[in-house]
């Protein structure tokens, strides 16, 4: 009879003693059950101890946590929060160095624990290690290992967000600061710094300025051009934290040593023109893989630096401001080169109006009106400057050539440079935040400093290429948009590394190509499920399955190479088996802080279950192999194999017999439904001779 769903079945550790192997009971407070366990190895003070998970990070349990100890979970009875909080205190305070060095290790390890935490910062921990960090060139100039744990156990505790940012002195900054500038600090104490630097202005304005005024654009620049990527994610993330906070009126061009910058001007010109040149050349263009992490951080600056562009987006133009008025007046003395002729202002004024019609603008007598809407106001009108005067033979090649046409073909440019320069920011997402799960960062974005205005300058060329291919009228001109709009969202998930193969993949992607992906796709959405090609899948998709059956078991025979965990049973009878774990429901896994340093491996860790109730425990190398040896076990056990390589491979193997049988079938009409059969014929007494 299986036990009551109150009852928990564990063992619990104590040193130098035999285990107890207990049963808990999930109404009883676990202060009875500790007293129990206590008087069992005749402990006294059962008040001055609790139960901590035996692996993984050793998390301490609670009331509020006891609900996640499963059956044949190990516990550990260790001296309680509270009292481990006091006795870490005092030996980080003691005089002997390797003493509290030891203390220290503690410290950041148990710092992770929300319970141990919350009973060290009310005995005025974080105050302590402060004043550590503060007399640092005195007690810990000759520790590094000391001042390293030090920072760890420190920014452990501040991340729980028990105590605010706030409360750190001006004395502790200049210190972590100092470290951050210091030319062969260690690395480990490097990182820690960089990383509590970017908390400090995350949760707090008032440290921002604090640090602004401590450390210089190059000393974290510096830390770009180093071999150690890590080092180098944690600069930009600090990089993209001051960029975040950086006041908005700093964005002007000035000829400045980048050593003497100061932080508060992370969104000058100037900065960012060596700031992506370095992070193209020693972080885009390395030799090394970009992370996950590096790949988020390139994305988050990569927002950050298109939001500058936010201002003039929701800019309106005043059709009263000459010097605005003066810009449109070179568009049109670029175009077409014309001069005044000390004509009378009522034939000027026509002879403008019938160029601001050719130019392509909406209000032929004042085309400052097309610029009052916003997104993407002003922003637009820079787009066509610059194109006008860095491009200045594409822009005269566009605005003739559709004005030789007639009126009804011709493509005109102020209204599609306006609305494609809308389409750009939407497409960008200018002026939204960097989205916490995305990393999808364009390396064209940082091979020139005027990234944005080249990307609107290739797009308005496809804009005019595709409306000829369209053979559009100015009644299609909402349709041309649509198909343009596809042919870059089509474009940028290939990640071209340059605005060059930008332009190459942009000429495969005509018109004529888009209608031949729509037509791709929408067969593969709308006739693949019509009846018959139902009923087909349906057929072919066992044969499928059992052919990636046998992929994966060959794959478990040739075997894989894992990381060693513990030191439990290495091999197990097949026949054994009961069932495979993965992630947090491994024994090796089970809390969710489990791998806090590395969230990845959480996602490749599998257990395999074998009698009696014993598990192999496991950490892939990487997603493949997880999901080979996942499906492999399943497919051992006649279980299904739910994988996502699974779902991809029967995808794309499914989709490709699909296509390889019905190509007889092109260009014909699949009916919804199966022809009649005929009637049956009225004599059987029929024969064919041969003559």
């Amino acid at each position: 009879m299986p036990p009551p769903p109150d009852i928990v079945k564990v063992a619990i550790e104590w040193p130098g003693a035999n285990a107890q192997l207990i049963e808990i009971d999930q109404k009883r407070p676990l202060a009875s059950i500790i007293k129990e366990v206590c008087d069992g190895w005749s402990l006294p003070n059962p008040e001055y101890y609790a139960f901590r998970y035996a692996d993984g990070p050793q998390l301490y349990i609670t009331e509020q946590t006891r609900g996640d100890i499963k059956n044949g979970t190990i516990l550990r009875l260790a001296v309680s929060p509270s009292r481990a909080a006091r006795q870490l205190l005092e030996r980080i305070q003691c005089s002997s160095m390797d003493s509290r060095l030891d203390a220290m290790k503690e410290l950041a390890k148990l710092s992770a624990d929300t319970t141990f935490a919350t009973e060290f910062i009310n005995m005025d921990g974080v105050t302590v290690l402060t004043r550590l960090v503060e007399g640092g060139t005195k007690l810990l100039s000759h520790y590094s290992e000391m001042l390293a744990f030090t920072l760890t156990a420190f920014l452990e505790l501040m991340d729980h967000g028990i105590v605010s940012w706030d409360m750190v002195s001006l004395t502790f900054i200049k210190q972590i600061c100092g470290y951050v500038s210091q030319p062969s600090v260690d690395v480990s104490i490097l990182q820690r710094s960089l990383a509590i630097l970017e908390s400090m202005v995350l949760n707090s304005q008032a440290l921002y300025h604090k640090i602004a005024e401590e450390i210089t654009v190059g000393q974290l620049i510096c830390h770009l051009q180093v071999c150690n990527q890590e080092i180098q994610t944690y600069a930009i993330a600090l990089i993209n934290a001051l960029f975040l906070k950086a006041p908005e009126e700093k964005r002007q061009e000035k000829p400045q040593n980048l050593m003497e910058v100061p932080v508060s001007e992370m969104a000058n010109i100037f900065v960012q023109k060596h700031l992506r040149s370095i992070i193209l050349n020693h972080i885009i263009r390395g030799n090394r893989p970009i992370k996950t992490e590096m790949a988020h951080q390139l994305y988050v600056l990569q927002v950050l630096t298109f939001n500058l562009l936010e201002e003039r987006m929701m800019t309106k133009m005043d059709p009263n401001d000459q010097a605005q008025r003066d810009i449109i007046f070179e568009l049109r003395r670029i175009a077409f080169d014309a001069e005044s002729d000390g004509s009378g202002t009522e034939k000027r004024k026509a002879m403008y109006s019938k160029d601001y019609k050719m130019l392509g603008f909406t209000n032929h007598v004042n085309p400052a009106m097309d610029f009052i809407q916003t997104p993407p106001g002003m922003l637009a009108l820079d787009n066509m400057l610059y194109l006008a005067k860095f491009h200045q033979d594409t822009y005269v090649r566009i605005v003739l050539e559709n004005s030789s046409r007639e009126d009804k073909h011709e493509c005109p440019f102020g209204r599609s440079a306006i609305e494609l320069t809308k389409m750009l920011c939407e497409i960008l997402q200018v002026g939204e935040l960097p989205n916490e799960g995305r990393n999808d960062y364009h390396p064209m974005f940082f091979t020139h400093e005027r990234a944005f205005e080249e990307f609107f300058c290739i797009c308005i060329q496809l804009l005019n290429k595709t409306w000829k291919e369209m053979r559009a009228t100015a009644e299609d001109f909402n349709k041309v948009m649509q198909v343009v709009r596809e042919q870059i969202t089509r474009a940028l998930p290939s990640k071209p590394n340059s605005l060059e193969q930008l332009k190459n993949k942009l000429r495969s992607l005509s018109y004529t190509e888009i209608l031949r992906l729509r037509q791709s796709e929408r067969l593969s959405q709308d006739d693949f499920q019509s009846p018959p090609i139902v009923e087909l899948r349906e057929k072919i998709q066992p044969e499928i399955l059992e052919l990636i059956k046998q992929q994966r078991l060959n794959r478990l025979c040739e075997g894989s190479s894992f990381r060693k965990i513990g030191n439990r049973r290495r091999q197990v009878p097949v026949a054994d088996i009961k069932a495979v774990l993965t992630g947090k429901d491994c024994p090796h896994m089970k809390e969710k802080s489990a791998l806090k340093q590395n969230k990845e491996v959480l996602e490749l860790a599998f257990s395999i279950l074998y009698d009696p109730d014993e598990t192999l425990n496991f950490i892939a190398p990487n997603k493949y192999e997880y999901c080979i040896w996942i499906d492999g076990v399943n497919a051992l056990l006649g279980r299904e194999m739910s994988s996502e390589l699974t779902r991809s491979d029967m995808d794309t193997l499914l989709s490709m017999e699909m296509k390889l049988r019905l190509l007889d079938l092109e260009n014909i009409q699949i009916p919804e439904v199966p022809p009649p059969i005929p009637k049956e014929p009225s004599s059987y007494d029929f024969v064919y001779h041969y003559g």
